[in-house]
């Protein structure tokens, strides 16, 4: 009897645990549900990095991916009775929304089970609590029984694994995401499985040192391969040399993904609300005038080079340096005291690898109102941030032509090269403004 696999955030074929689950039953329909509602959440270059994976994943299972469109709940069952599958594989879903649509599968499936096996994390959410089962709310303590728990060896999946059925006369095939947008990456597992070995081969060693550092080729670009899953993080650690201080470096940044994600899972709310409800007091600005100095920051023309250049960089590219990530969050919540929801929108909006988890509580972080937050005292000056991070300014010059003659490109001081706009805000005044508004929600 068949089984239906429905592929989500686990666009790849090795290291699979679904597809062993689902190949127990030999006959397998691969399929995805292109949501619409999903669809019109998510940015342009997250639905054609989507597309093009989709496509690689057809080619991948020579054409038979079935690729419909719809509400879940139902086409699943649609397609499961269609067939008469003994059961609906899956990779478990953490995030409110996916929770809320399996529930509702699940309840419309009726007879026929919808199994999870696996997830997109090295340890899934509810595994790594204290020992009362409370999970955690500050990430050291986490990190320390996270590894601990430890996680599994990769899944010996593969292509192979699965007698792959013909998805002609299912149901209708609609067509894969296209919107027409130049990513400049590759999509699709072997692209992933390729970028991951160069990295791990040649960039791991230097990564504790050169992770921050814009202006280098010192991450490893796998963002939005995780978070379409092309790779499971098991792959990528299986590869990693864990003695290295690079490799322990970057094993406390999967972990951080881990964290985030089930801070999201047990407190789904703080997906656009403050999870520290004691930040709900702070005063933001929201009128015209914050208005106008939001677009000034999202078209990179604040005035402060290291926050336009990585405003134009995500505008130009779908992608951000970490680093810089913090900083434009910082001088968007403490500078121009704006609030953190309309940062965050708009990376969405704009990042190919943009992750709920991780966006949300990476902006809760900067703002104060996080879990594990930076502490609300702390307010980057984008200027000795750009001077620390981008020393000679080879960051800020690649991605502002206008300063590429300027001979301090940091402009602590002279005139300003023409077309370069005056800064929109004095930091140190606008510090201080900060640190008014956060004392005033304690009193």
């Amino acid at each position: 009897m068949p089984a239906l696999l429905w592929f989500r955030r686990d666009l790849r074929l090795r290291d699979h645990p679904a597809l062993l689950a689902a190949a127990e039953s030999q006959d397998v329909l691969a399929c995805f549900v292109v949501d619409p509602r999903l669809e019109n959440s998510s940015g342009q270059r997250r639905l054609q990095f989507l597309g093009d994976t989709l496509r690689r994943l057809q080619d991948d299972l020579g054409g038979r991916l079935l690729v419909t469109r719809g509400r879940a709940e139902e086409q699943i069952p649609r397609i499961a009775k269609k067939i008469d599958a003994t059961a609906v594989h899956i990779s478990e879903d953490f995030a409110p929304y996916g929770k809320r649509r399996d529930e509702k599968v699940c309840a419309a499936l009726g007879s026929v089970p919808l199994v999870a096996t696996g997830s997109p994390y090295l340890v899934s959410p509810g595994r790594v609590t204290k020992d009362d089962g409370e999970p955690y709310k500050v990430f050291t303590p986490f990190l320390r029984k996270w590894r601990e728990e430890g996680w599994r060896k990769p899944a010996q999946s593969s292509a192979d694994s699965a007698r792959w059925l013909d998805p002609a006369h299912v149901v209708k095939q609609c067509a894969i995401p296209d919107p027409g947008v130049e990513l400049g990456l590759e999509t699709g597992e072997a692209a992933a499985l390729s970028q991951w070995k160069q990295f791990a081969d040649d960039g791991l060693q230097r990564y504790a040192e050169d992770r921050n550092r814009p202006d280098l080729p010192g991450t490893s670009r796998m963002s939005a391969h995780l978070k379409f899953g092309t790779i499971h993080p098991r792959t990528m650690v299986a590869a990693m040399n864990l003695g290295a201080a690079g490799a322990q470096t970057y094993l406390r940044e999967l972990a951080f993904r881990d964290f985030y994600a089930g801070v999201l899972h047990y407190w789904p709310a703080s997906a656009w609300r403050n999870w520290n409800s004691d930040f709900d007091g702070i005063q933001t600005d929201t009128g015209a005038e914050a208005k106008r100095r939001l677009e000034a920051w999202k078209a990179g023309r604040t005035g402060f080079p290291i926050v336009d250049a990585g405003m134009r960089q995500l505008h130009e590219t779908g992608f951000m340096h970490n680093r810089v990530r913090m900083i434009v969050a910082s001088f968007l919540v403490k500078d121009l005291h704006l609030p953190w929801q309309w940062g965050a929108e708009w990376f969405l909006d704009q990042l190919t690898d943009g992750d709920m988890a991780n966006n949300q509580h990476g902006w809760q972080w900067c703002a104060g109102c996080g879990t594990d937050a930076a502490p609300y005292f702390r307010v980057f000056n984008p200027t000795t941030q750009g001077q620390k991070f981008d020393p000679a300014g080879d960051y800020i010059r690649y991605w502002l032509p206008e300063l590429r003659g300027a001979e301090d490109v940091h402009l602590r001081k002279g005139e300003r090269p023409q077309g370069y706009p005056e800064p929109i805000v004095d930091h140190g005044t606008e510090r201080a403004e900060a640190l008014r508004r956060y004392q005033d929600i304690g009193s």
